[in-house]
């Protein structure tokens, strides 16, 4: 199955933030696309949850050093 999430994203400072986020999720198996705004401050992931689950998509955000949340859990 095919979702869209959208990660909430802290820390990023610049261009090659995003950039380097993007790149790191389309290493993932079941990332389609990853689509990351430094001023909005998230990451949009279309998705096979087959293959990769949203909670591995924020594991590997924070993994990079950017604490992240899914924008769902965060409103409550």
């Amino acid at each position: 199955m095919t979702t869209t999430v959208t990660v909430i994203v802290h820390g990023m400072h610049c261009g090659s933030c995003a950039l380097l986020i993007d790149d790191a999720l389309e290493d993932l198996p079941g990332v389609i696309a990853a689509s990351t705004s430094r001023k909005q401050g998230v990451t949009v992931v279309d998705l096979d949850t087959a293959r990769t689950t949203p909670n591995e998509v924020v594991a590997t955000i924070t993994e990079l050093g950017y604490p992240a949340a899914l924008a769902s859990d965060l409103r409550g």
